[in-house]
């Protein structure tokens, strides 16, 4: 038998943290600005207003 709905959320919710969690890691790593554009789209796909970087 499947997952009710709301588990269904609350497990893409999860999986949604683990990725920008993994992805603000390589952020920070990134050297060129190129790979930082790249990993920016990404994100952006999952989800659009989450921000990288601090305003400087």
């Amino acid at each position: 038998m499947g997952r009710c709905q709301r588990e269904r959320e609350l497990a893409r919710r999860r999986k949604r943290g683990e990725q920008l969690k993994k992805f603000r890691a390589k952020y920070a790593k990134a050297k060129t600005q190129g790979d930082k554009e790249a990993i920016e789209q990404k994100v952006f796909r999952i989800s659009p207003f989450t921000v990288l970087e601090a305003a400087k």
